[in-house]
C-alpha cells in the first residue's frame, strides 16, 4: 500500500492534504533551500524539488512511498515577496499589494517510490489575487495581529485578511498553500 509523506510543517497545507482523504505523515523538509532561477514558475518548482528530494533521501524504511514537497510565493511586477523579516516589512509588503493585482505561485514536487523505481513530477499554479485598498489603520492593525509575519506576500487568504480581497482567478487553494484538486489527479497518475 502507498505511504504518503508531506514534506512541509505547514499547518495550512496539512489541513489542505487532510482534505484529499488521503492518509499521511509529515516528515518537514530541513533543506537548506538554494534559488537558481529567476522566473517564479521556476523558482518555486526548483524549491519544491529540493524540500521533496531531501525528505525522499531521508526515508530508508518503506517500499512504497510518495514525498509532496510545496512552496508558495506571491509576485508583484515580476518581484517575489518571501515572508516578511518585520512588521515594517510586513506593513510596506501590504501596502504595495493594496488596490492591485499580484500573482501567487505554488510549486509541487511529488516523489515516488514504487516496486524500486523512483518516479518525479513537479508543477506549479498560478493564482492571480486581486485586493481592495486597503486604509493604513486596517493594514496597522492586520500587521500588529501577527498573522503576516510567517506568510509570503505578508498574508493569509484564509484568514482575517480576507476582507480586503476582492477577486481571485484560478485555484483558492493554491494561494493558501497547497492546490490539492491538482495535487490529488497527479497522485492518481503517477
Amino acid at each position: 500500500m502507498m505511504k504518503y509523506i508531506l514534506a512541509s510543517q505547514s499547518p495550512r497545507r496539512r489541513e489542505l492534504l487532510a482534505r484529499t482523504g488521503l492518509e499521511f505523515e509529515v516528515i518537514p523538509s530541513d533543506v537548506d533551500e538554494k534559488i537558481t532561477k529567476e522566473i517564479p514558475s521556476d523558482v518555486v518548482m526548483e524549491l519544491a524539488h529540493q524540500k521533496a528530494e531531501n525528505v525522499y533521501g531521508k526515508i530508508t524504511d518503506l517500499n512504497d512511498y510518495t514525498v509532496i514537497g510545496s512552496d508558495t510565493i506571491v509576485v508583484y511586477r515580476d518581484e517575489i515577496l518571501g515572508k516578511p523579516v518585520d512588521k515594517q516589512e510586513a506593513y510596506d509588503m501590504l501596502s504595495m499589494l493594496a488596490d492591485r493585482t499580484h500573482q501567487v505561485y505554488t510549486g509541487v514536487s511529488l516523489i515516488q517510490k514504487k516496486n524500486g523505481e523512483k518516479k518525479t513530477k513537479t508543477f506549479f499554479v498560478q493564482t492571480d489575487v486581486t485586493l481592495y485598498p486597503i486604509d493604513k489603520e486596517d493594514l496597522h492593525r492586520y500587521v500588529e495581529s501577527k498573522d503576516p509575519m510567517d506568510k509570503a506576500g505578508a498574508y493569509g487568504i484564509q484568514g482575517n485578511f480576507a476582507i480586503h480581497v476582492k477577486e481571485i482567478k484560478g485555484d483558492y487553494n493554491n494561494v493558501v498553500g497547497l492546490p490539492i484538486g491538482r495535487v490529488y489527479q497527479e497522485l492518481k497518475s503517477l
